[in-house]
């Protein structure tokens, strides 16, 4: 004699389903054969004049936020953030956050300013040439 599945039962299953799921869609560093293009030395990122100053922009595709924290200086960070390995969403307000639990990261040094996360952003190296932010 079977037992049909209860509520509870399918409830777990499906939600068990659907935590490994959103987690394999941030995994990052794993050698599934990925199309997400790693970002090479010399690559250029964007102008000077394209980073607001007392912000950053995020590029997705080379998993990189550079930042502006005062005129003329440029810092660059790691997109993905330290609590659960979720894409950063936008930079604001001094700011770099995650908005997938709410952490938020210094764009002076990519420190935490706002938890969950407990590690800081990983800084990635880039080089000003003039005009041109490129990866170093």
């Amino acid at each position: 004699m079977t037992q049909d599945p209860t509520r509870r039962s399918i409830l777990l299953a499906t939600g068990a389903a659907a935590l490994a799921v959103g987690c394999s869609e941030y995994g990052g560093d794993d050698d599934s054969g990925s199309s997400s293009v790693a970002a090479s030395a010399g690559q250029e990122l964007a102008k000077t004049g394209h980073i607001p100053v007392g912000g950053g922009t995020i590029f997705k595709d080379e998993k990189i936020v550079v930042t502006q924290p005062t005129q003329g200086e440029f810092k660059a960070f790691s997109n993905i953030c330290t609590h659960q390995q979720c894409p950063v969403a936008n930079v604001s307000d001094g700011t770099i956050n995650c908005t997938c639990h709410g952490s938020k990261f210094k764009i002076t040094d990519g420190s935490v300013a706002n938890p969950p996360a407990t590690k800081p952003l990983a800084e990635k190296q880039i080089k000003v040439t003039g005009d041109s932010i490129t990866l170093a």
